[in-house]
């Protein structure tokens, strides 16, 4: 669907352009976007190296496992219909700490292996779980300690102090996640329970001999 509403764009703002006379414009402002987009990418992929290198660091240094033991009460407390142990429980709690650092494209394939793994546990492969309505809430308005994209970004285009966007980011972030928890407890409140799918019950169970009753010999019935 959204490849689709990009196309419309793009030939929308073709066709007007056209009408208009302005395909010089048009054409000079593709290549511009191509050429910014790779300047940007750059500048991304530095940033991007850097808190990476960290994150391993840490990683090798425990301090992930530090944190993930920190965040493991309060996402078995978001997430209380995932079984204890589960895989999905450390692919969650390794997206959130990515997030915690703005590392977007470093938390996108832990979200991606812990919808994954939440969907091994869905009764209703057609439908989403609760666990997984929280996941994608909690991903989309995580609470950001250090917006590194942005900083990045902002460093691009020659800000005087690209990190001065820390604390308000902090702030919308705490604001956006806490409207996401309210809401999900609400959601999950007027939910009913999913069901597992029932089990095919005209076979008898293995464990129940013959209907047929039969008498031992001292005239006793057996089942």
């Amino acid at each position: 669907m959204v490849n689709w509403i990009w196309l419309f764009f793009i030939a929308a703002s073709v066709a007007v352009a056209a009408i208009n006379g302005n395909m010089d414009a048009v054409t000079q402002a593709a290549f511009e976007g191509a050429k910014s987009g790779v300047t940007i990418s750059f500048g991304l992929i530095s940033i991007m190296v850097f808190w990476l290198g960290m994150m391993r660091i840490a990683e090798d240094a425990g301090l992930l496992k530090k944190l993930a033991r920190m965040l493991g009460p309060l996402v078995r407390k978001l997430f209380p219909d995932i079984p204890h142990n589960h895989p999905a429980i450390g692919y969650i709690m390794s997206n959130l700490s990515a997030n915690l650092f703005g590392l977007g494209n470093a938390a996108t394939p832990m979200g991606i292996k812990a919808m994954q793994e939440l969907q091994k546990l869905n009764p209703d492969q057609t439908t989403a779980t609760p666990a997984m309505c929280t996941l994608l809430a909690l991903n989309t308005s995580s609470i950001t300690l250090v917006p590194t994209t942005l900083i990045a970004i902002r460093m691009n285009y020659g800000s005087a102090n690209p990190a001065e966007i820390i604390g308000t980011t902090l702030a919308a972030t705490f604001v956006a996640t806490s409207a996401a928890i309210v809401a999900d407890r609400w959601y999950r409140r007027k939910s009913p329970p999913m069901i597992p799918p029932q089990t095919n019950l005209t076979k008898p169970p293995s464990n129940i001999s013959s209907s047929t009753p039969t008498t031992s010999g001292g005239g006793e019935t057996l089942v």
